[in-house]
């Protein structure tokens, strides 16, 4: 007797999308921390359970746009950074930058992944992009900006607040990956911001 048909949909992954052998769906999830996805007997059944976890988008997730964002550290200059990866049109772009800003360094590293998820959308906004999935390790980037958890330092305070500035314009999905798991464009983005700080 023939196997029934299945429908895998791989919300967070390699490359997120509905994929219709479990090989092709392997690929996308093995080995990729903090991977989500289900399989479905309809493709139907498959797009509404992507649907039903993000908002509704014309563009097909596998041609999203993605965004690898991290940030970094320097306990001797007490400044911060992001490394950014865009993942676009199959290329590869790379970004960092330090900061020097008293009043957010107690955050530490995780000053330059807010700064760092904040470069990603602003990029978007001025691309003309309108959907994008960014990928980060630290679960406050995803928190903050969806008001899961209360911004009560200036730096999510900030954060929240450009957030809700530019979410009309831009569709947001948010992955987190586990940090330093081999994932590739994660130890990337990280290298970067260390980069960004001559910290090797």
């Amino acid at each position: 007797m023939a196997s029934k048909k299945k429908y895998y949909a791989v919300k967070c992954g390699r490359t997120p999308g509905i994929y219709e052998t479990w090989d092709e769906c392997k690929r996308q999830v093995m080995g990729f921390s903090s991977a989500v996805y289900k399989s479905f007997s309809t493709r139907e059944e498959a797009e509404a359970y992507i649907n039903a976890v993000q908002k509704k988008s014309d563009i097909p997730d596998e041609q999203r746009v993605r965004i690898y964002v991290d940030g970094s550290y320097d306990r001797s200059t007490r400044a911060f950074s992001y490394g950014m990866v865009v993942l676009r049109d199959g290329k590869e772009l790379t970004a960092k930058q330090a900061f020097n800003i008293p009043s957010m360094a107690e955050m530490r590293n995780v000053a330059g992944e807010i700064m760092g998820s904040m470069a990603a959308m602003q990029y978007c906004i001025e691309q003309g992009i309108t959907d994008v999935m960014i990928y980060y390790d630290y679960e406050g980037i995803a928190k903050w900006a969806l008001g899961e958890w209360k911004a009560n330092k200036e730096g999510t305070q900030k954060y929240a607040a450009f957030y809700n500035s530019i979410k009309d314009k831009l569709n947001v999905e948010f992955c987190k990956v586990k940090g330093h798991s081999g994932d590739k464009y994660n130890d990337m983005v990280d290298l970067l911001a260390k980069q960004a700080l001559g910290l090797r």
